[in-house]
């Protein structure tokens, strides 16, 4: 039986190993000093004031909605090129979400499609109250523009950067929010990073920060000032807003911190990774990421788009043989309001054609750390073959 290369796959240490084991041996397994840490460590590192973990970058996304004050009667627009969560979580606060095409060559939110998109809006009065632009593989937006057209329409910003941690945009972290209210990271195991399951709100704004933890357990207060009449004793809480259970636990956020630690060196490999697939692809029928100038990609995902002209074959095909091959081949990814339960919201094929466009031919290469360079190389054999054929 063939050893299947996946496409992603995280990279634990024995540090990070004994970070849990220590937490195992802790008084702390849920609510203890690892989660704060873990917060103060992702925020010095983007620059940002506050970070909020928890368990998801779904959780993350939808508390980051909710602080900006997103409900019934208010429209959320995002990219169609994301996983499904970067839409879910604007229907989750009863709002409505609309796409974006994307940019042919970064696959990001298109700018020229948004301010086409606004101007228009703008003339029927159904305006955005949020924008959700998602670094996709890694590679930031274009934040300077986006953030220039929010102070001209008047939307906030959410940057789904859950593909980005590690990254930078013009030579600053992402997630720092200079253009934005709110940045979020996925710590999911084939992610840059991993907590096993977990994400984190990035804010530099104290009420935001205040409103997402008051949001990520229970709505429930200890804080004095926020109660509505003095405590009847030490015991007491308060539930003052209706929230959820998506707290972070000791364990998840003791491995995250851990591996914080190798955060610069696991991007840099991906980076190292990356250049070699453009060499080795130079002469293949496929298109390589291109890169903006501005970025410097966390590179979570190296997706590749088919000539099929070129190749002959269909995009399944590709796909299948390389799979049959032990290549762990994925695609990155199907456009959302082609989702049935997006169609029955009433969006259609061709509504997003560029986006459409790109999930006939895209397919994300084995990209991680550990790949070998013997691994790669067998990736690439393989991929000449079955385009060969």
């Amino acid at each position: 039986m063939t050893t299947m290369i996946p496409y992603g796959r995280q990279d634990i240490s024995d540090a990070d190993i004994q970070a849990v084991v220590d937490v195992l041996r802790s008084d702390y397994l849920t609510q203890g000093p690892a989660v704060p840490a873990f917060e103060n460590s992702v925020a010095g590192y983007c620059g940002a004031q506050f970070g909020i973990a928890v368990n998801s970058a779904t959780s993350a996304l939808h508390i980051a909605c909710l602080a900006l004050g997103v409900g019934p009667n208010d429209i959320v627009w995002t990219t169609p090129i994301t996983f499904v969560a970067s839409a879910n979580c604007v229907l989750y606060c009863g709002a409505q979400v609309d796409f974006v095409d994307i940019d042919p060559r970064t696959y990001n939110m298109s700018v020229e499609r948004l301010a086409e998109k606004l101007a228009q809006a703008e003339k029927f009065g159904n305006l955005p109250k949020v924008v959700i632009p998602v670094h996709l593989c890694g590679q930031p937006c274009d934040m300077a523009s986006i953030h220039a057209l929010s102070r001209q329409y008047g939307f906030k910003i959410i940057e789904d950067a859950s593909h980005a941690i590690g990254g930078k945009y013009r030579g600053e972290p992402i997630g720092n929010c200079r253009y934005s209210d709110i940045t979020v990271f996925s710590f999911h195991p084939v992610k840059i990073i991993t907590t096993a399951e977990g994400g984190m709100a990035m804010t530099k704004d104290a009420q935001l920060a205040k409103r997402m933890q008051l949001l990520r357990s229970h709505g429930i207060t200890r804080d004095v000032n926020e109660m509505t009449h003095v405590p009847d004793g030490p015991w007491y809480y308060q539930q003052i807003d209706l929230g959820y259970n998506y707290r972070m636990t000791d364990l998840q956020a003791a491995l995250g911190l851990s591996q914080m630690q190798r955060l610069d060196e696991f991007v840099a490999r991906r980076h190292a990774i990356a250049k070699r697939y453009d060499r080795l692809l130079a002469d293949l029928p496929v298109v390589t990421p291109w890169q903006h100038p501005d970025s410097y990609s966390g590179l979570h995902l190296y997706v590749i788009r088919l000539k099929l002209k070129e190749i002959g074959g269909t995009h399944r095909q590709v796909f299948e043989d390389l799979r049959a091959a032990g290549i762990g081949v994925n695609l990155h990814y199907i456009p959302v309001h082609t989702q049935p339960y997006y169609e029955g919201l009433g969006f259609k094929a061709g509504y997003c054609p560029e986006a459409e466009h790109y999930y006939d031919e895209a397919i994300s290469l084995p990209m991680y750390p550990g790949l070998t360079e013997a691994q790669q190389d067998k990736v690439v054999d393989v991929l000449r073959e079955v385009t060969a054929k």
